[in-house]
C-alpha cells in the first residue's frame, strides 16, 4: 500500500505484480522475493558498497617480473574498498556498515607503513637472520629489517594477490556472517586496482 500526502489522504494498493516489477528495479537490490508457481520465492539480495577514505594503508614493495628481473624497492599508498551481497532481512536491513567499515580499518592497519615481501615467490628466497630478514633474488641480496617487514603467504607484492590476502583475511573475520558474495579491491593509485571475489557455496547453506 502507498499513500500520498496532499488534500487528505489517499491510499491505494499497490498491484501484486507491478509491485515486484518496482522491486526488481530498486538500486542495490539484485533478486526480489517474487512468488512462483511453486508457491516458493526467490531470494532477495542487497549489495553493499563500502569505499571510505579511511581505508588505505601506505607500504613498501617491489613486484618480481621474472627470475632475474624485478622493480626496484619503492612504495603506494594503497587503499581498500568492497562490494558485499547479503540477502535482505524482514526489516529491510541486509549487513552492519559499522562491522565491515571496521573490519577494512582492521585490516589496512595491520600493513600499514611495513615493507611487504611475497613469501610464496617461487624466485626468491626469505630467510630470518637475527633481526632482520635476508632476501635472495637472483644474484642479489637485501636485508630487511624483521619489525619493519611482514612476510605474506603470495606468490608477488601486486595488487591482485594483496586483494586476494586480504578477502581471505576479511572471510576469516566474517566467518560467522550470512553472506552471498564479497568483492574486495586494492588501489594502488586513482584508475588501476586489482579484486579477488568469494561466492558462498550454497549447497552447504540451510
Amino acid at each position: 500500500m502507498i499513500t500520498h500526502p496532499g488534500r487528505g489522504c489517499r491510499q491505494f494498493w499497490l498491484h501484486p505484480v507491478a509491485g515486484a516489477e518496482l522491486r526488481r528495479r530498486r538500486p542495490g537490490v539484485t533478486m526480489a522475493p517474487v512468488s512462483t508457481d511453486s508457491g516458493t520465492s526467490m531470494e532477495q539480495l542487497t549489495t553493499l558498497y563500502i569505499n571510505k577514505e579511511r581505508h588505505k594503508f601506505s607500504a613498501a614493495h617491489y613486484t618480481i617480473f621474472s627470475a632475474v628481473e624485478r622493480e626496484r624497492l619503492h612504495g603506494h599508498n594503497y587503499s581498500v574498498s568492497a562490494r558485499i551481497v547479503a540477502p535482505m532481512g524482514h526489516n529491510g536491513f541486509a549487513a552492519d556498515y559499522n562491522v565491515y567499515k571496521s573490519r577494512l580499518a582492521t585490516l589496512c592497519a595491520e600493513l600499514d607503513e611495513y615493507m611487504l615481501l611475497a613469501g610464496d615467490s617461487p624466485y626468491q628466497q626469505v630467510e630470518e637472520e637475527g633481526d632482520c630478514y635476508r632476501v635472495r633474488f637472483a644474484d642479489q641480496q637485501m636485508l630487511f629489517l624483521r619489525s619493519d617487514t611482514i612476510v605474506l603467504p603470495i606468490r608477488n607484492a601486486t595488487v591482485e594477490e594483496f586483494s586476494r590476502y586480504l578477502l581471505q583475511r576479511l572471510l576469516q573475520l566474517s566467518g560467522d556472517d550470512d553472506l552471498r558474495e564479497i568483492e574486495l579491491c586494492v588501489a594502488s593509485g586513482p584508475g588501476q586496482k586489482g579484486c579477488a571475489s568469494w561466492v558462498a557455496d550454497r549447497r552447504q547453506q540451510p
